[in-house]
Order: C-alpha cells, then structure tokens, then sequence
C-alpha cells in the first residue's frame, strides 16, 4: 500500500494543478460555496464535465499557487484574481460560454434544513419570534416554517466573480443581451457627440451634426446677403414669395388625404348593397 502523501506533497501537487489549469484557461467564474455539501458539489462537477473544471482549496493555497505562476510566466493580470479570494469560494474554469456555464451552475440547489414533523401537526404554546433577517435556520424553525407557509433557502455555488483574460467584472454582465449592449453604446455615442458639438473638437460621431450646423451657418449668410450658391437659391425664393412653398406642400398634402379617401371608398365596394323597397316591387306603403 502506498504511503499517504505528505503536507508539502499535497501543496507541491495543488500548484501543478492551478498552473496547469491556468495556463490551459483563459475564463474562470468565482463562485460562493457557503453550504454546499460534497455530494451537491460532486453532481456540479458531473454536470460541467466537458469543458470546465471545479477547483476548491484553502485561500491561502490558491494565492500561493497564483503568485508561483506569476512568477513563471511573467502574467500579472493572474494577480487580478487575488482579491477575488475572500471567504468559502471555489474557482471553475470553463472553455464553455460563461452565461451558460453559470446556468447550468444554478440549477444545482438542495434545501440545507433538516425537517421533522411530529405526528404531522405543530403546537406554538407561548409567542415566538420565529427569525429574522440574516439568521441561521435551525432545527425548530425548519420544522415550523413549512406549516406556516414559508420556503426555507435554498444553496448552491452562487456566481459572485468573472474572470476573462485579466478583466474581472460583476457576473450580473453575463446577463446582458445585445439590445442592452447596442442601447449603451448609442448613450455612449450620443455622449461624445455632445461633447465634441460642445468644445469644437472633431470626431466621426459629431461630423455630420458639424456639416448640418456649418450649411445653417452658410444659409443664414446667404438669406442675410446678396451672395447665393445654388443650394440656397430655392431657400431664397421661397423667402421672397411664400406661396411656391404652399404649392410646392399642396400635392404632398392632398396624397396623404387621399390615401385614406382611397382606402375608405374600396370597403364600400367591397360592401354588399343592400336592396330597397322599390327593388322587391313594392313600398312599405302599398
């Protein structure tokens, strides 16, 4: 029978495994593992097995082995990990697509209360303060909350960190869709817009807001003046007689009108025509 390794055996292998799985990984989720049990933790890692991996370990162990790998590879962002290791947590390295990964992760939760009912019935004799917000579940309060109607917690390795390719970012970035990706960029745009329109300063997003107000600028001068360019000779001329502009807006409002007009005359052919009395051959006053 082999001898059990020894403590420093144990350390030396741990850093082997860490370096290799960070050098082979690029995105690790941080995740919270208060509660759970290592059946629970043994059906995650069945559930992930394929392109990710779960690695638990003392705190202290897994900064060591990333400050060795740092070392190594002369890869500081490693080090953005560091911080990221406060409490009971475990890191799981994926290949996979974070937001899945971290579904998938989810689903894996059991209720940790244990229950008993006597005879199926509960007798509260004296007024008890049942919990309150932050506190442990006991044994008794288990066995009350079911009868009163209330869910007890449930636990499971809860997603708190990510980690892709030195960033580290809040996992609620996972859920974010397209439309939420193009609708902050549009703000973002609109922004340096604001900004450039404001001190003068070129860029790609201001310069068609720059033409418009330059052809403004241009225009103003022109009406004001006796000089004129061709863009501006049909400004001119509706300054100078306004009814060519009530012609020239006259057809476009009559096609609107008669749109609907059009419309409107269609379903009464479509209608069946209702017969008269004179069509029957007679009156209601024969």
């Amino acid at each position: 029978m082999a001898p059990k390794p020894s403590k420093a055996e144990k350390k030396v292998a741990y850093d082997a495994k860490l370096c290799q799985l960070l050098e082979e990984y690029s995105q690790i989720l941080i995740v919270a593992a208060d509660n759970v049990g290592s059946t629970q933790l043994h059906n995650i890692r069945r559930g992930l097995r394929g392109d990710s991996i779960v690695l638990m370990g003392k705190n202290t162990m897994m900064k060591r082995s990333i400050r060795i790998h740092t070392e190594k590879t002369g890869n500081k962002a490693y080090l953005n990990l560091i911080p990221l290791l406060q409490g009971n947590v475990g890191l799981i390295f994926t290949k996979g697509d974070l937001k899945e990964v971290s579904e998938e992760v989810a689903k894996y939760k059991v209720l940790n209360i244990p229950t008993k009912i006597n005879k199926g019935t509960v007798e509260i004799v004296t007024p008890v303060e049942l919990i309150n917000k932050g506190d442990k579940v006991g044994s008794s309060e288990a066995a009350l909350l079911p009868k009163l109607g209330i869910r007890p917690f449930s636990y499971g390795l809860v997603v708190v960190s990510v980690y892709d390719n030195g960033s580290v970012f809040s996992p609620e970035v996972l859920d974010m869709t397209e439309d939420d990706l193009v609708e902050k960029f549009a703000a973002g745009v609109s922004i340096v817009t604001s900004l450039a329109l404001a001190i003068s300063y070129q860029t790609l997003a201001a310069a068609p807001h720059m033409f418009i107000n330059a052809y403004k600028n241009v225009l103003a001068i022109v009406v004001a003046t006796e000089y004129s360019f061709p863009q501006a000779d049909k400004v001119k001329e509706y300054l100078k007689d306004p009814s060519k502009f009530a012609v020239a807006a006259a057809p476009a409002a009559s096609e609107s009108v008669a749109a609907p007009a059009a419309a409107k005359e269609e379903e009464k052919k479509d209608e069946p025509a209702e017969e008269s009395d004179e069509d029957m051959g007679f009156s209601l006053f024969d």
